[in-house]
């Protein structure tokens, strides 16, 4: 019994699409695709110079089309800063005078403890501050 090559194909593309599953490679989705490609031509009676010419051609097409676009579609997604993440670089105002030994402030509608990242400089209640960082419980301003 002989196989056709177009079921070579196939089964090279479920190969390749086995460790897409696994490890997340988009590029393996890619040659599967190509694979693909050369089973329809293979079924359509193209020889075997041509189903090659056919895989190498699709599945660089899409490499070079698709990857490009991913990779900039994912840099260009904003990332979403959540817990005190979210609180560096916001605004708050002192409630009680801060310096370097503490205080308090009121930071996105909560009261927090609060000190001075500049150990020499305090402010007053009603001054506003930006939080620099969040150290445990405490906010570091300026």
């Amino acid at each position: 019994m002989d196989i056709d090559a177009w079921v070579w194909w196939l089964i090279g593309a479920a190969a390749l699409g086995i460790p897409l599953v696994l490890t997340a490679m988009p590029e393996l989705g890619m040659l599967a695709v190509g694979a693909v490609a050369a089973a329809v031509v293979a079924g359509l009676g193209g020889g075997s110079v041509l189903q090659v010419v056919v895989f190498a051609a699709v599945s660089v097409a899409l490499i070079a089309v698709v990857r490009p676009i991913a990779t900039r579609h994912r840099a260009g997604r904003p990332e979403l800063a959540t817990g005190v993440e979210a609180l560096k670089g916001r605004s708050a105002v002192v409630l009680e005078r801060v310096d370097a030994a503490g205080g308090r402030i009121k930071l996105a509608g909560e009261i927090w403890s609060a000190r001075s990242l500049d150990t020499d400089r305090a402010y007053e209640p009603g001054q506003e501050v930006d939080v620099v960082e969040i150290d445990g419980a405490t906010a570091v301003v300026m």
